[in-house]
């Protein structure tokens, strides 16, 4: 990975990824898209309580001030001069929520997270054992289940025949999006209510937070965001590229607290500290935009599926908006410049995905580090018939079901941990067949191949299953780190920056490893078909008013009508008994 211990000539560029289970950042030479050297730190999530995933600003802030000092620590162990590193991108988790008081700089809650996947480029998320009680000061992360009834609330106020949320922001009204978690920081945290109401209160998503502090924070730093991060909020209109006034009166959200948006690659700002002080922060991408970019999907029809803790299949469909009828997200793909075009893409999301891995690993003990799930599929090399639908909440595209749980059946006597290790592999692979097979009704155009990235895709048994149920080629580039790289180019490729052109005749070529199917059609297709079956058995397992209470009390489970009745039996047959007339 790193270069030989020789000075590098030419621009340099730097690239923050900050995913949900760690913090990197990764420096890349512009003109060969080497990388040459990086570091990571590890971010804890906490659960305050069922359903709530929170993580700490400041912590995250820390953490990306740690990773820079750390590569240009090791860049000059390898005698590269750090005054060549000209830009720096940033990519980040998506939906998460951050609201702090602009004239301190403290975060007035957690960031609160998206209903819980690390970041695309990240391995298999490691969360520690325990859950803390939320601190001031975090963001609400991406897979918090918090806003179920505030989503509910919010829903019956739309009417049926005018879905403007969804017409607008091409999203539909879910937990899973940044303007209800503001919402509920709204209604629920004094904190933030009082900032808002002094005229204190800044919002934004993991990017806002970490411009506005990168350069100079309370002390006149940038508070902006970009298109691609703007258009998960659900108050961005993707057609005007403006924060829609309609949307914020609906949520009840005050337009003064949201980040300017600006597109994908310009100057924001310079960086006020630390060891790269005066470099312009100059790209800005949700992550999954960013392995886009990365990808160098910048055709129509070209698409991209990111292996994390969640997968994440974006298809580029060019300058138009194509709105999905099967389930899929409208979301915006990058603008690459000021002046330059926005492009559109459609996006669906497993939810669970790397999470299956930690989850055999963390609850059931059966492999002892994440890699072994490869050599225990191997072994078998075969489900035996066991599906394993690991949808821990809910089902997320095509089918938006959040009754759904997860359940594991087919099971015989002679089914054991191997094979229950093949099929969590083989759910990754099928959840992602479903999101395909939705984006080819949408667009009309199947694909030739998929190309892939992320973490889990140093799994080959993965890999070549992927190929198989698909009955397409699984293409994955050489060198993995595509988010990080496409935040890079945006950086890079900045008016005012210049060192890194994306034209399609300048952009590198690079090594890919090519997995071809190995099944016939038909057995892919009856595999397809039992999977399909097996997702509907897991629909339907819980209620709202159970998921949402958390009341283990057996009243809330029985019809209002027995309840009455059984207590008016129980205070006739007590009044009986002590004799009052």
């Amino acid at each position: 990975m790193a270069a030989a211990k020789k000075a590098v000539l030419g621009p340099l560029v730097g690239a923050v990824d900050q995913g949900t289970s760690s913090t990197r950042f990764l420096v890349f030479n512009s003109k060969t898209a080497e990388l040459l050297s990086h570091h990571q730190v590890e971010i804890k999530q906490e659960f305050p309580r069922e359903g709530w995933v929170e993580q700490d600003p400041k912590e995250i802030l820390q953490s990306v001030y740690e990773c820079i000092e750390k590569t240009c620590e090791k860049l000059g162990q390898l005698n590269i001069d750090i005054s060549n590193i000209k830009a720096i991108g940033v990519s980040n988790q998506r939906e998460t929520t951050v609201v702090w008081d602009k004239l301190t700089g403290e975060p007035l809650y957690n960031a609160v997270a998206a209903p819980v996947s690390p970041g695309p480029s990240d391995p298999v998320a490691v969360v520690p054992s325990g859950s803390s009680v939320p601190a001031a000061g975090t963001s609400s992360v991406w897979l918090d289940l918090r806003t179920q009834s505030t989503v509910e609330n919010l829903s019956k106020r739309i009417p049926g025949n005018n879905n403007f949320v969804k017409s607008k922001t091409g999203l539909p009204l879910s937990t899973y999006f940044s303007a209800v978690k503001l919402r509920w920081l709204l209604d629920n945290v004094r904190k933030v209510q009082r900032a808002v109401e002094e005229d204190r209160a800044l919002f934004g998503t993991i990017d806002s937070w970490l411009i506005w502090s990168l350069t100079g924070g309370a002390n006149g730093g940038v508070h902006c965001t970009d298109v691609t991060n703007a258009s998960r909020t659900m108050l961005f209109n993707i057609h005007s590229l403006e924060w829609d006034k309609e949307l914020c009166e609906f949520f009840e959200i005050p337009m003064k607290i949201l980040p300017n948006v600006r597109s994908s690659s310009e100057i924001y700002g310079l960086m006020k500290a630390g060891a790269l002080e005066g470099v312009p922060i100059s790209g800005c991408l949700g992550d999954q935009s960013a392995a886009l970019v990365g990808q160098m999907c910048f055709q129509d029809g070209q698409a991209k599926n990111t292996y994390g803790t969640g997968c994440f299949l974006l298809c580029n469909t060019g300058r138009k908006c194509v709105f999905s009828e099967h389930g899929l997200l409208t979301t915006v793909a990058y603008k690459l410049g000021r002046d330059k075009p926005v492009y559109y893409a459609l996006e669906g999301s497993v939810a669970i995905a790397g999470a299956v891995i930690r989850w055999l690993r963390d609850n059931l003990g059966i492999i002892q580090t994440s890699e072994e799930i490869e050599k225990l599929a191997k072994e078998v090399g075969t489900s035996y018939g066991c599906y394993f639908v690991p949808a821990f909440s809910g089902l997320y595209a095509p089918y938006w079901e959040p009754s759904a749980r997860g359940i594991i059946c087919g099971l015989t006597q002679f089914t054991n941990k191997c094979h229950i290790a093949f099929a969590a592999l083989e759910a990754v692979c099928f959840q992602t067949r479903e999101i395909l097979d939705a984006m080819n009704r949408d667009c009309g155009i199947p694909l030739s191949h998929l190309q892939v990235d992320g973490g889990m895709t140093n799994n080959k048994i993965l890999m070549q299953l992927q190929a198989d149920i698909l009955y397409i080629p699984v293409v994955k580039p050489s060198m993995p780190e595509t988010t990080a790289l496409g935040a890079a180019m945006a950086a890079g490729a900045a008016e005012g920056v210049g060192v890194w052109s994306l034209e399609p005749e300048d952009l590198s070529a690079v090594t890919m490893e090519r997995f071809e199917p190995q099944i016939n059609a038909e057995e892919s297709e009856i595999r397809y078909s039992t999977w399909k079956k097996a997702v509907m058995k897991s629909v339907g397992w819980v209620t709202t008013q159970s998921s949402e209470s958390g009341d283990p009390s057996i009243f809330c489970s029985l019809p209002l009508g027995f309840f009455i009745v059984s207590s008016m039996v129980m205070l006739i047959g007590a009044r009986y008994i002590s004799g009052i007339p």
